[in-house]
């Protein structure tokens, strides 16, 4: 099965709110095609493995990780069609909901593994030293939910490629090499008082004078930010949501604050400093980790691999979003980000990507298993 025939059966499937149906196909096709061993956890996720053990753990030899997911956030209407995704290709892109993110690069990913692991299983003799994974995680969209699984149960390959968009940062239809993105914390800061009527506002304490001094503290932070790969990183706090009071007459008890900040990989924003405010607490809602790949050497080697396989010069690059790279990053993997989907495709009603890119993808993908093994 080529590329992009496992794109449409992978799309094709409804994965927004149940991810087990794509999960099952994904599942059948390895075992089918690959000699690899196949494993699926409890939650869904989905693993393929070149040595003998079937689990999710990785810490018997050094690994290299192809990393994707098979969630996608919910489709526009025109996206469905009857029990399933619709599927239209047109002048060399295919349009759909997760053509993009990331049921395509997941599709050059799955299809590159088994044509450099059934030739790797084939041709050694006993235990190796070095091993090819895959892994396709449900929960993506909502946090990062089987990453985070999979790293609990022992899944931190020392390298991964992550199939996350890398395609046009550096310049048109060129598919580069991301070595850090940044996070995101979502979080909350309530502040407290006490009510009184507005006619003896002295008598109370006004919630929504203290989450005012505390806004202003926020607005006085200086982001962090990192140079990577020669491009600034730069990290934002923003104050996105308010909401306090009870009636037009009586002094508020209660106001809450939301707060969105871009994280970097190294420092944080101080927002902690909110809750020297008195009657003021700061809660963190979530917080997904940035990446960085600190081992130049790796990200070298997949940048040569991006290089061999189209005309355009390749970079190493950074990306505003956060993906599963940053759980694993965190967990102690070096990662890089290398996929089929340009920016502003994911998530809109006309998603899709390019046939030529995703077959870019399997090659490199298949250069950079077989220089790692």
């Amino acid at each position: 099965m080529t590329v992009l025939e496992l794109t449409r059966k992978l799309v094709a499937i409804p994965s927004h709110d149940d991810e087990a149906a794509a999960g099952d196909y994904l599942e059948g096709w390895l075992r089918r095609e690959t000699d690899a061993n196949v494993f699926r956890d409890e939650i869904g996720n989905v693993f393929a493995r070149t040595g003998e053990a079937c689990g999710a753990e990785t810490e018997d030899r050094a690994t290299l990780a192809f990393v994707g997911h098979h969630d996608v956030v919910a489709p526009d209407g025109t996206q469905i069609d009857g029990d399933g995704y619709a599927l239209e290709e047109r002048a060399g892109r295919l349009y759909g909901r997760g053509t993009a993110d990331m049921k395509g690069t997941l599709a050059a990913a799955t299809v590159a593994f088994r044509d450099v692991a059934n030739a790797e299983i084939d041709r050694r003799d006993g235990e190796p030293a070095r091993e090819l994974v895959f892994a396709s995680f449900v929960g993506e969209e909502v946090g990062g939910v089987g990453a985070r699984h999979a790293i609990e149960h022992g899944f931190v390959p020392d390298y991964a490629v992550v199939g996350e968009g890398s395609t046009g940062y550096s310049g048109p239809d060129v598919t580069d090499v991301a070595v850090a993105h940044k996070g995101r914390r979502g979080s909350t800061i309530t502040a407290y008082g006490v009510s009184s009527h507005a006619s003896e506002p002295h008598a109370g304490e006004n919630a929504i004078y203290r989450a005012t001094d505390a806004v202003d503290l926020v607005r006085s932070l200086e982001a962090p930010a990192v140079s990577v790969a020669g491009d600034r990183l730069e990290g934002s706090v923003v104050v996105t949501e308010i909401d306090g009071g009870a009636a037009m007459n009586v002094v508020p008890d209660r106001c809450t604050i939301t707060v969105d900040e871009r994280t970097v990989p190294g420092e944080r924003a101080p927002l902690e400093r909110v809750e020297r405010i008195d009657g003021v607490e700061w809660t963190v809602d979530q917080d997904l980790p940035p990446m960085r790949c600190t081992d130049e050497t790796f990200a070298e080697t997949v940048l040569a691999a991006a290089s061999e396989v189209q005309s355009g010069s390749p970079a190493l690059v950074t990306k505003p979003h956060a993906t599963d790279a940053g759980w694993l990053a965190a967990a102690g993997t070096d990662c890089v980000i290398c996929g089929a989907a340009e920016p502003g495709e994911a998530h809109t009603e006309d998603e899709s990507v390019s046939v030529t890119v995703l077959e870019r993808c399997h090659e490199i993908y298949r250069s950079v298993a077989r220089r790692w093994l």
